[in-house]
């Protein structure tokens, strides 16, 4: 699959092709809409040209079409001026045009119906005009006549006006494309300065040049690198945890291993040593694979439904010491969810629930709730004797030997837990009199903004 482009190259690419879109778009409406702004004006001229003329307009006591001297339009009295009028008389024939079409042919138009105006662009003799047309039945002294009144302008006027604003348009229009383009790739730049900072910062990290994310970014990176750090913390912590198990559980092993050299020399009490010191290995290796397995913090896990989770342990432990007849109860609300790992949550329920059936004399209850914070609030309780050391039990995982059955791998497991999770277990008497152990696990970063 091939990989993308750099973001900034994309987005000034669309951009800018966007932005000479529009530009373009929007010059030639301005453009269209000037030039038939343009050309109405001139059309309107005309109009008032004929006007003019027929104000200039008489008959005389025979019917011939009188006109004076001068116009008030001087264009018609210059030759050449591109300004040519013509008045008809349809029914004898007859014709009047303005000295400025001397030695010219405009196009006039020899008939128009009565009362009705006609404007148009006339191509005649390889050059292009503008005219306006009326046709008028016009009354003198005593005659009336029939007349035409055409006025023609050469459209090379209107083409040198749309050709200046044409130019200072697109010169505008061009001029403001590349400071819009400029600034655009300024602003680009200034936005995607946090991405390029993330991927500095991350590179230094691979380099080993520093341990986390240290700058604050905009809050669309925010949660982004917030996770990374998660991310990188929580692997760390796990090699970290790999490295300690394999020191602790070969320093561990020395002992049960020395006392087994030695009892190598006394067969008699060879059976013995070997029972005690591998059921010792044992607790050893299933407390050490325990904390290494430890998933730790949970920020990239789904929340987990824990009152399911609760059941299926009961239902285990229920069967395991069916003979003694004890009695579990689970407070868990059924649409409690948390986001923490499937085994861990066997591990901690599963674990606490075990030692207490184990010391239980007849009743064990868990207790589960959110509370604010938010944080989750795990509790477990028997009527047994209680713990007679809180913490010697609690400080059992660091050591790795000498483990009082019932209590030392399986809470030393849990303690390493709920520490991987940034949270606190606490071990007292409870209400029913024997062992209590309370535990409280804050919310990752993630999980409470989805909750929010």
């Amino acid at each position: 699959m091939k990989a993308p482009g750099s973001i900034r190259a994309r987005l000034i690419l669309w951009a800018g092709a966007l932005l000479l879109a529009f530009l373009v778009g929007a010059g030639l409406a301005v453009q269209r809409a000037h030039a038939d702004s343009v050309r109405a004006a001139h059309y309107a001229r005309l109009q008032s040209t004929v006007y003019l003329l027929l104000a200039a307009a008489e008959l005389d006591a025979q019917g011939a079409l009188v006109m004076p001297e001068g116009l008030a339009e001087p264009r018609l009295s210059l030759p050449g001026s591109g300004l040519y009028a013509s008045i008809r008389q349809v029914d004898s024939g007859q014709s009047w045009r303005s000295a400025s079409a001397v030695g010219r042919e405009p196009p006039f138009r020899r008939e128009q119906a009565v009362g009705e105006w006609r404007f148009e662009t006339i191509d005649a003799a390889g050059r292009s005009y503008l005219g306006a047309h009326y046709g008028v039945r016009w009354a003198g002294r005593g005659s009336q006549a029939r007349l035409v009144l055409s006025v023609v302008e050469d459209s090379a006027t209107l083409a040198r006006e749309l050709a200046a604003f044409d130019r200072t348009l697109w010169t505008w229009l061009g001029g403001a494309a590349v400071l819009l383009l400029l600034a655009q790739t300024l602003l680009l730049d200034w936005a995607l300065s946090p991405l390029r900072r993330v991927a500095q910062e991350v590179r230094r990290i691979e380099s080993g040049e520093q341990a986390a994310i240290e700058q604050a970014y905009p809050a669309e990176l925010a949660a982004l690198t917030g996770n990374l750090n998660t991310l990188i913390q929580q692997e760390r912590v796990r090699q970290t945890r790999y490295r300690e198990a394999l020191s602790f559980l070969a320093h561990s092993l020395k002992t049960p291993l020395a006392v087994l050299r030695t009892a190598l020399a006394d067969p008699q009490r060879l059976p013995a040593a070997v029972t005690e010191q591998v059921e010792r290995m044992d607790h050893i290796v299933q407390h050490q694979l325990g904390r290494a397995a430890a998933s730790g913090s949970a920020a990239f896990v789904a929340p987990l439904a824990l009152a399911p989770v609760a059941q299926r342990i009961v239902d285990s432990l229920a069967k395991i010491y069916a003979e003694r007849g004890l009695s579990f109860t689970i407070d868990c609300p059924p649409d409690l969810s948390w986001r923490l790992d499937e085994g861990d949550a066997f591990e901690m329920l599963g674990n606490t629930l075990d030692n207490a059936a184990k010391w239980a004399r007849r009743q064990v209850v868990l207790r589960v709730r959110r509370e604010a914070g938010p944080r989750l609030r795990i509790q477990v309780e028997d009527d047994g004797p209680g713990f007679s050391d809180h913490e010697r039990v609690l400080q059992l995982h660091v050591r790795g030997d000498e483990r009082v059955p019932g209590h030392g791998v399986g809470l030393a497991v849990v303690k390493d837990l709920v520490d991987s999770h940034g949270g606190t277990l606490t071990l007292s008497r409870g209400s029913l009199g024997g062992a209590w152990v309370d535990i409280a696990l804050p919310a990752r970063a993630a999980y409470a903004s989805t909750q929010a």
